[in-house]
């Protein structure tokens, strides 16, 4: 990485020399200016990352100085000094751009921790606008792929926000690729050199997920036969992401959201209060209103969790996103698996643009995958996908219709089209209603209520019926 150069515009040769030196011994490469005309020449010249400049400059003053920089490069960071600092001078130079005023005489240190801070927030400011390119123009964001609108949308506000610190809430059903999110969100922040690190919010009861979380002292517990760290500790300068934050326990969430507004806890069993700095990613697959209208998470810890909420669109809703989506995993897998296939055949592609994904981006993944591993040859043709997925009724496709001269009974026609596809979705998601509600974007209870206006049997008695009818005209007649 090459050195940032630093601009130092001021009259005074005493200070043009200490200044010099405090950059140089930083690590910056240094260029001077003993008034206001040869600095805006060299900026014009050269390449500078930031301008230092004194206010009270000869002939044309360091306000017009800074005015004139911005206007050449309008990202420069700019820091005024000044002996005869006011109030009003201060505020007159941060509207017109400067990033920090500084009164003479300043500690070295000091300024030099100012200088950082302008230098970082112009190289993710940099950084987001080249990503911003990128994804406009490759519809990729690390390992997240699309083009869609609602992806886009995604990759503009994930790059928004991840320079900040602020918590984030990102919502979505399974496997449309929240983590990833959250990693994304990790890499392109500041705090991309720490630890990410992923807490399993479900998988433990409560005493286990505090212990993770928190850590222990020696003693605090039966078993805890030495002390630990918890996660809070071990992501401290990082980020922590809780993995479906709605199945935290309610007696846990008390404690974590005193974490996250305090910064700060104890370990299980201890005494000393712990300071920590953590970005907290949640994500969650269920309607935390709804769990908090219910009772089973806490209202404060639900607005603490949702400053920033990033929502991910189902699958079914981004299918434009499907071939990109496709190529990628296949090129993924062909490497990992050292196999040289290229890609699906195009009758492939239509069965999974036709199939609607119940487990979105990571059932696409998984039959990608077992694609790559089974193919003999270049392509993944469509004996190698699924069963389920290939004989999935493409049932939203609704031809045209035209009444006959006779009329027709709107209301049966209604009825029988609505039963057709309460019996399609069924069979598509093997007869799990749950899965057919949310793909029909109905309640649960409304769909078991259709089902039963319509006498829609089981999955498992539809089949024996349909065997049945099978066994009855394979059976010879009778004379």
């Amino acid at each position: 990485m090459s050195q940032e150069q630093i601009l130092v515009v001021d009259d005074e040769e005493v200070m043009r020399d200490v200044l010099g030196r405090v950059l140089s011994q930083a690590g910056y490469e240094v260029a001077f200016a003993e008034n206001g005309t040869k600095g805006i020449e060299l900026a014009r010249k050269g390449n500078f990352a930031a301008a230092i400049v004194d206010v009270m400059l000869p002939e044309m003053g360091g306000l017009e100085v800074l005015e004139e920089l911005k206007k050449h490069d309008p990202e420069l960071v700019v820091l005024m000094i000044t002996a005869f600092a006011s109030m009003e001078m201060a505020i007159d130079a941060i509207k017109k751009g400067a990033f920090y005023f500084v009164p003479k005489p300043f500690d070295n240190q000091q300024l030099l921790h100012i200088l950082a801070s302008g230098l970082l927030q112009r190289r993710l400011a940099d950084e987001n606008r080249q990503l911003r390119t990128a994804l406009r123009d490759q519809g990729r964001f690390m390992e997240l792929v699309g083009k869609s609108p609602k992806m886009l949308q995604v990759f503009q506000l994930v790059a928004q926000v991840a320079p900040s610190r602020s918590t984030i809430l990102v919502s979505g059903e399974s496997g449309t690729g929240k983590e990833l999110v959250a990693k994304a969100i990790h890499q392109n922040s500041p705090r991309r050199d720490k630890p990410f690190v992923v807490v399993n919010s479900g998988s433990l009861p409560h005493e286990l997920l505090e212990s993770n979380l928190f850590g222990h002292v020696k003693g605090a517990f039966t078993g805890a036969v030495y002390a630990k760290k918890g996660l809070f500790e071990l992501a401290d300068k990082g980020t922590l992401f809780f993995d479906e934050i709605g199945n935290i326990p309610f007696e846990t969430q008390a404690k974590l959201l005193r974490v996250i507004q305090e910064r700060e806890f104890m370990r299980l069993g201890g005494v000393d209060t712990i300071k920590v700095d953590v970005r907290v990613v949640a994500a969650t697959n269920v309607d935390l209103r709804r769990a908090v209208e219910e009772g089973r998470f806490r209202e404060d810890l639900f607005y603490r969790l949702n400053v920033i909420a990033i929502q991910l669109p189902p699958l079914r809703q981004r299918k434009e996103d499907i071939p990109a989506l496709v190529q990628h995993f296949v090129d993924k897998y062909a490497r990992e698996n050292s196999k040289e296939v290229e890609t699906v055949t195009p009758e492939v592609l239509q069965v999974l643009m036709d199939y609607d994904w119940p487990g979105n981006v990571r059932e696409l993944e998984n039959v990608i995958e077992r694609g790559v591993v089974l193919a003999t040859g270049p392509l993944i043709d469509r004996e190698l996908v699924p069963e389920h997925v290939r004989t999935s009724p493409g049932f939203f496709h609704i031809p045209p219709v035209s009444v006959p001269p006779e009329g027709i009974n709107l209301r049966e026609v209604i009825a029988s089209f609505e039963r057709r596809i309460i019996e399609s979705t069924l069979d598509a998601t093997g007869g799990v209603q749950k899965d057919a509600a949310r793909l029909l974007g109905l309640k649960p209870t409304t769909l078991n209520e259709m089902i039963k206006r319509h006498s829609i049997p089981l999955a498992r008695d539809r089949r024996a019926l349909a065997g049945r009818e099978e066994a009855a005209l394979a059976k010879p007649m009778s004379s």
